[in-house]
């Protein structure tokens, strides 16, 4: 096998999420669209098809030697190419709910938090993003100071997924803990338990997509939280942050591969059924080189998202792991965004009713290009990876 292709255990894999998400997601997504419905029953029904533990030992509950990354960037491609929300749902759930535990976390913590976590009877979200510091995660102004053998942690979060379901147990934030020796603020990851007094889970956000995923603005007030809820090493949060990001972009990537795989799948059919001048669209080249246009945006996009997640099981070097898991996460998702154009454009006026669900998928695939670090992000790293002295 080579790191461009997948394994016959991993297309089993593949066939298996594929026909659970045709089945159990499919039939319902328009309507958790449309209500903004979080499908607790359905996201669990995952978690007992062993989705949330692909990535974790089997000590926690997980697939241990039976699962891997690729693993799971198969299951995100096949969840996300029938509804992008519950894609993204069971992306942060592992990506940015369990892994920093499962890296960083103590053995206490790992068995306090990861069964539940990793059964996927509950969720845990990612505390990065505030106000004022997103992509400048480093401005980060939450804070959380030691008092006694407590930290207080006061402050704000902003568009955290996973974060104020009925299934949420805790959230991770990065906070600052201190000041360095250059001056610059030191900043660990606190974990704070769903339910703390003074963690305050702020109403929903009316999004443009992701309509059925779970997402929050969180507030701390004199937060407390028991010392030994420091996750990893005092001072080294904001850097174990980026590290589970670098996992993250290769899992948005994965995602981003079902939005074009679906837009192709729905382009094709509605080409070849939709009549006009007396016969299908699908012969008009206008239309058929369209089409074309989204198999190679496909191919090439699996390629690259497949090869990332190759080198972090094989343990690849982490600066080259760190330089593929960017230029994946760049092409697919501005090809995601472009599939759903060219989607749409294919079925015309319809594209434009929601009653398809290729609108729901073009409104979905934009958030694509900004969550886990922005293109611009991205091509800033590329372009450091090549030796390139970029700010």
């Amino acid at each position: 096998m080579t790191p461009f292709e997948l394994s016959r255990e991993h297309e089993e894999f593949r066939r298996s999420v594929r026909e659970f998400a045709e089945t159990r997601i499919a039939p319902h997504a328009a309507t958790w669209d449309r209500e903004h419905h979080f499908p607790v029953e359905v996201v669990r029904e995952m978690g007992a098809l062993g989705l949330f533990g692909l990535t974790a030992p089997e000590e926690y509950g997980g697939a241990g030697e039976d699962g891997d990354f690729t693993s799971l960037c198969v299951a995100i491609e096949e969840i996300g190419r029938v509804d992008q929300s519950l894609g993204i749902t069971l992306q942060a759930g592992v990506g940015l709910g369990i892994n920093p535990i499962l890296t960083y976390g103590t053995e206490e913590q790992k068995q306090t938090w990861l069964p539940a976590l990793v059964a996927g009877e509950q969720l845990a979200g990612f505390g990065l993003t505030e106000p004022g510091a997103g992509s400048d995660a480093g401005a980060t102004r939450t804070r959380a100071e030691l008092v006694g053998e407590e930290w207080v942690v006061n402050g704000a979060k902003q568009f955290i997924t996973n974060s104020g379901s009925s299934m949420t147990s805790l959230v991770t934030v990065t906070a600052r803990t201190g000041t360095r020796d250059d001056g610059r603020p030191e900043i660990s990851a606190i974990m704070l338990p769903s339910g703390t007094p003074g963690f305050t889970v702020e109403p929903a956000y009316d999004k443009l997509g992701w309509h059925a995923s779970d997402t929050h603005p969180l507030s701390f007030t004199d937060a407390r939280v028991p010392a030994d809820h420091l996750l990893g090493e005092r001072g080294r949060g904001y850097a174990q942050f980026l590290a589970t990001l670098d996992d993250g972009r290769v899992a948005i990537s994965a995602l981003s591969v079902g939005c074009i795989q679906a837009c192709l799948d729905m382009a094709v059919q509605y080409a070849g059924e939709r009549q006009t001048f007396g016969g299908p669209i699908g012969r008009k080249q206008g239309v058929a080189f369209q089409v074309a246009d989204l198999e190679v945006m496909l191919q090439a996009s699996r390629m690259l998202t497949y090869r990332a997640a190759a080198m972090k099981d094989d343990g690849a070097p982490y600066q080259q792991f760190k330089q593929a898991a960017s230029v994946a996460k760049l092409y697919a998702t501005e090809s995601a965004v472009t599939a759903t154009r060219i989607a749409t454009q294919v079925f015309g006026g319809y594209g434009f009713m929601e009653e398809y669900p290729v609108a729901r998928f073009y409104r979905d695939a934009k958030v694509l290009e900004i969550g886990e670090g922005t293109s611009e992000v991205q091509r800033m790293l590329i372009a450091r990876g090549l030796g390139m002295p970029v700010e």
